[in-house]
């Protein structure tokens, strides 16, 4: 019996159980249907929404658009009204021109009837005086017994008797005392300008020194097995000569601007102690934009130092590379200067240009600047630079006429030739001697004297230029252009000689008869 009780327990409990799962599925599952319907009417008045901001997007975009439509018409019509506008004003223009032109024509066509009328009277009048004066050329020549020609040369004969002798005698007076008087100013001119002028002679060698602390320093600079020494000098293009000379060692290069590079450079290194072929290449570049500072600082002094103005700033440049350029041992930048100095001197004696004399005289050789550089004499090559950069044509044909390849034509080119003899030919100022400039022209000559058909030869303009005269019967037009090119060869080979030299061959038919 007490078994029976526990089973139908059991069984009650098994059923409450069942009964409390399916009761709790059941409210579950009610509560779940109720939260997604919850969930998807949201979801329906989130899309609603949606769609409504959409709709309201959509309408301010197309009013926008409308607005900005509506805009850009009336900004075309307005323009339209506008370009219309100036249309109808241009042809009311037009159209009063050409009324003017009209009136214009009319008057003009007026005044030549006029003048044809006036010419036919003129003409009527002179042929009247024409007859007149002749009736009285023949009652004259009637009344003289002798012709108009006749008197004339006897009236002439008197004459000339009488002043010949006198007007002889005053011209060569008037001559000599001007003479006298010209000479007399220009000496006293150029005497005061001369001596009103103290400049320093500057001349460059072809080497620099630079000094070592030590000898020790000079294994450092050659480096392992020369390589330091190799990359100096393959950056900078000079010879280094490091010898027995004590603590120095030797820069040998032609170009002066490369010298001054390479000492900075090895002055650096020096002070650095760093030498290797890496430092070499940085050291080389910072001294390389040193010098070229440099350079545009010498310029800058120059223009202020003569007191120029608006001087283009690659004109000041190439000015203070004239500092590391010589001319026959003398400083060219110096030399300028003192040109420009002696140049405005005498204008200001003589009344001329005294800032065309100076800026003339300044930039005089201002193409020795780039001569090593591009082909061309230094006067062509200047003349180009200044003709690039706006110098005045009165300015640059100042400079152009100092060594005579052009005419001068005012006073200022004149005054700069001058002064650019007196700066070169003081004593100390050029290096070399009378002897090797002798030799140097010489030697142009005998070269072109040795060729067949050449009859004199003329080495002229400090060796730059030499003419030569060729005997027409045994060179013809086309063999004179094959003759001065072997004439220019020979000379490239055989001479040294700064620039170039400029062959001007001439050739000169005659022809000569006699009245036996």
């Amino acid at each position: 019996m007490s078994v029976i009780p526990n089973i139908f327990q059991i069984l009650v409990y098994v059923i409450v159980a069942i009964v409390s799962l399916v009761i709790g599925y059941l409210l579950r599952r009610t509560f779940a249907e109720k939260k997604l319907g919850s969930a998807e009417t949201q979801a329906n008045q989130i899309l609603q929404e949606a769609r409504k901001a959409a709709e309201t997007l959509k309408k301010e975009n197309l009013f926008e658009a409308k607005e900005e439509i509506h805009t850009q018409r009336a900004n075309f019509d307005r323009e339209t009204r506008e370009r219309r506008a100036e249309i109808q004003r241009i042809e009311k223009r037009n159209l009063q021109k050409e009324e003017l032109l009209d009136e214009r024509q009319k008057d003009q066509d007026k005044r030549e009837k006029e003048l044809q009328n006036q010419d036919k009277r003129i003409n009527a009048q002179r042929s009247a005086l024409d007859k007149q004066a002749a009736r009285i050329e023949e009652e004259l020549e009637r009344v003289a017994a002798m012709n108009r020609e006749e008197a004339r040369v006897q009236l002439l004969e008197e004459v000339d008797k009488k002043l010949s002798r006198e007007k002889v005698t005053r011209i060569r007076e008037m001559e000599e005392q001007i003479r006298e008087e010209a000479k007399k100013e220009s000496q006293k001119i150029l005497s005061n300008t001369i001596h009103r002028i103290a400049s320093d002679f500057v001349s460059e060698n072809t080497v620099s020194v630079v000094t070592l602390p030590s000898d020790d320093m000079k294994g450092r600079i050659i480096g392992r097995e020369g390589r330091n020494i190799r990359a100096l000098e393959k950056e900078t293009g000079v010879d280094l000569i490091i010898d027995d000379t004590p603590e120095a060692v030797i820069i040998s290069c032609f170009d002066p601007v490369r010298r001054k590079i390479t000492a900075l450079a090895l002055e650096k290194l020096i002070a650095d102690g760093r030498i290797h072929p890496s430092r070499i290449e940085e050291m080389v570049e910072k001294s390389r934009k040193e010098v070229d500072e440099m350079m545009k600082e010498e310029g800058k002094n120059a223009v202020f130092e003569l007191e120029l103005n608006r001087v283009h700033p690659e004109i000041v440049k190439l000015i203070g590379r004239l500092q590391f350029r010589t001319s026959y041992g003398q400083n060219v930048l110096s030399h300028s200067i003192e040109v420009a100095k002696v140049a405005g001197m005498l204008a200001k004696e003589l009344g001329a240009n005294v800032r065309t004399a100076k800026r003339a005289g300044l930039l005089h050789d201002i193409g020795k600047a780039v001569d090593t550089e591009m082909e061309g004499t230094h006067i062509e090559l200047g003349m180009g630079i200044l003709r690039k950069y706006g110098e005045s044509e009165d300015v640059i044909h100042a400079m152009s006429t100092h060594h005579g390849d052009f005419e001068p034509t005012t006073v200022e080119a004149v005054l700069v030739t001058a002064a650019d003899a007196i700066s070169a030919a003081r004593p100390g100022a050029r290096r070399e001697s009378l002897d090797n400039y002798v030799k140097r022209l010489e030697s142009l000559e005998n070269i072109a004297n040795s060729y067949k058909g050449v009859e004199k030869s003329y080495a002229i303009q400090a060796g730059r230029e030499i003419r030569i005269m060729v005997l027409p019967e045994k060179v013809s037009d086309d063999e004179m252009l094959l003759l001065s090119r072997d004439i220019s060869k020979q000379i490239e080979e055989e001479l040294d000689y700064p620039g170039q030299v400029k062959v001007h061959m001439i050739r000169e038919s005659r022809a000569v008869s006699y009245a036996k």
